[in-house]
């Protein structure tokens, strides 16, 4: 590490004002960031120090964010695997069933590793194209506004592949995600300046753009030629029972997003971001508040036709994107509500939007990116809602 500790320093000079690579500053800042912790160091009175910096907090979320990637793996390749062992296939399709003979891997959904390797299979491609597109308009922006490469892409590159389904052409991921960075967030002036989740940005814009493949009705099973509905789609279209089980729904054994589908580990990750105090309680539990009282008033009034008015909140925690967009998208520290009493509003509002969309409008079955997104819009509104109460009070107490 001294090494290259002593190469980078070497190089340095090149990169700063006046330097032949003074465009391409931000590169190399990035690199020497990655592999070094900053060799500036805060003095006198006039800052307040915490040991919880940009990349240390960007760094707990994602670890926050492993529990669900682990989840994504096994059921992305367990829903797989489930139906081409129903078919009595012997392999899967294209270049992933040759992947999996050459790695010695059949099918087989009772086999942990198979699930996770044919998951795997699915999941990083989407990874690798969101990192490599969506990195590529980070550094075209940072290098033509001269400013540093923020640690925040990170989260969104792997916010991003957990919300969208397996099935997914990679060109419409690259689409996506560059949408999401470009419009989601440098438009708005880049980092901490963005209104909207920039991953909620680019899946909004798949989702309306190209509905067959993201809209929650058609194949959401990794398998060529085979067409599976999420639970929420299937109960909103045919108002029959429910093709899942709770217990199945809390693990996340059903089709779906692929880090959406489990509250469990979701709930490992809001452990971990609330034990950090990176994410706010404020904002998770009160989005739990607006949707379990909107959905109870459902329960309450009942429908003949609809039966999504029977759904109750412990079916609404479990289904859709619901528990994943509670812990790690509504909790934003950037497009969320920034005061303490804001997070409240804002979060009831995420919660009773959801249920009502859900609900009220079939031709939405999912509602949470929706209503998060919604919520994104009013949070400045609410926080100087209260701002301008604070400054009021103590105008008067002061007069």
């Amino acid at each position: 590490m001294k090494t290259l500790r002593k190469i980078l320093d070497s190089q340095e000079r090149h990169f700063l004002r006046g330097g032949t690579l003074e465009r391409l500053y931000p590169l190399y800042e990035a690199a020497d960031t990655l592999l070094f912790s900053t060799g500036k160091v805060t003095r006198g009175m006039t800052h307040l120090r915490d040991a919880l910096d940009l990349k240390k907090t960007m760094t707990w979320v994602v670890i926050a964010l492993l529990p669900t990637v682990v989840m994504a793996l096994y059921n992305t390749g367990l829903q797989a695997n489930s139906v081409l062992s129903s078919l009595g296939r012997e392999g899967a399709d294209g270049w992933r069933g040759l992947a999996l003979s050459l790695l010695g891997i059949g099918i087989d959904p009772g086999s942990l590793a198979g699930n996770m390797v044919h998951g795997a299979l699915y999941f990083f491609p989407i990874y690798l194209v969101t990192v490599a597109v969506g990195g590529f308009w980070e550094v075209l922006f940072a290098c033509i506004r001269r400013h540093e490469i923020h640690e925040g892409f990170f989260v969104t590159s792997l916010l991003f592949p957990l919300i969208l389904p397996p099935t997914i052409p990679l060109w419409q991921v690259a689409l996506g995600i560059s949408f999401g960075v470009v419009f989601g967030k440098e438009v708005f002036g880049g980092v901490g300046m963005n209104i909207f989740n920039p991953a909620l940005v680019a899946r909004a814009f798949l989702f309306f753009a190209y509905p067959g493949q993201i809209s929650g009705d058609r194949v959401w099973v990794a398998v060529d030629g085979v067409s599976t509905a999420t639970p929420l789609a299937s109960l909103a279209e045919t108002g029959g029972q429910l093709t899942v089980s709770w217990w199945h729904a809390f693990i996340g054994l059903m089709p779906g997003s692929m880090g959406e589908t489990s509250a469990f580990a979701c709930l490992l990750g809001a452990v971990i971001l609330l034990a950090t105090g990176i994410a706010s309680w404020r904002t998770m539990v009160s989005v739990m508040a607006g949707m379990i009282s909107l959905s109870l008033f459902f329960n309450l009034i009942g429908s003949a036709t609809n039966p999504l008015f029977a759904l109750s909140p412990l079916w609404h925690l479990v289904l859709g994107g619901f528990a994943f967009g509670a812990v790690y998208m509504a909790t934003d520290p950037v497009s969320s509500a920034l005061t303490d009493q804001g997070k409240y509003i804002y979060g009831f509002l995420i919660g009773a939007m959801v249920v009502l969309i859900r609900v009220v409008n079939p031709a939405f079955p999912e509602g949470m990116m929706l209503a998060i997104l919604f919520g994104n819009l009013f949070a400045a509104i609410i926080d100087r809602f209260f701002i301008n109460a604070n400054i009021k009070r103590r105008l008067l107490r002061n007069a």
